[in-house]
């Protein structure tokens, strides 16, 4: 079965690092651009940032631009996000999520494989 999970959450105080990983189980990630998402309780996910098929094409909200970095290692099937000055409002849910293409810089609007998600809580 195809999935993608994530792992690297965890509690860290304000102005922390994590290193989130997005890992395809059962296929290869390297036909897909991977989005990185965050969602708060009670509302919808919103997208935090996206990398095309290259690695080489990216995509940040502006909350996070700055901050946050997105890469990938095709030989290691990982997508990652690397998270620096991490704040209180930075606390979500993080999923990874994937988009077929046939293209190597598409940075896709709509992604059709999520993962469940890692927790995030940024605390003091």
């Amino acid at each position: 079965q195809w999935q993608l999970v994530e792992s690297g959450g965890g509690l860290v105080q304000p102005g922390g690092s994590l290193r989130l990983s997005c890992v395809g189980s059962g296929f290869t990630l390297d036909g897909y651009a991977i989005g990185w998402f965050r969602q708060y309780p009670g509302e919808e996910r919103e997208e935090v940032s996206c990398v095309a098929k290259s690695g080489r094409n990216t995509r940040y909200a502006d909350s996070v631009k700055g901050r946050f970095t997105i890469s990938r290692d095709n030989a290691k099937n990982t997508v990652y996000l690397q998270m620096d000055g991490l704040t209180l409002e930075d606390t979500a849910i993080y999923l990874c999520a994937g988009a077929r293409t046939i293209y190597n810089e598409i940075l896709p609007a709509n992604f059709d494989l999520w993962g469940q998600g890692t927790q995030v809580t940024v605390s003091s």
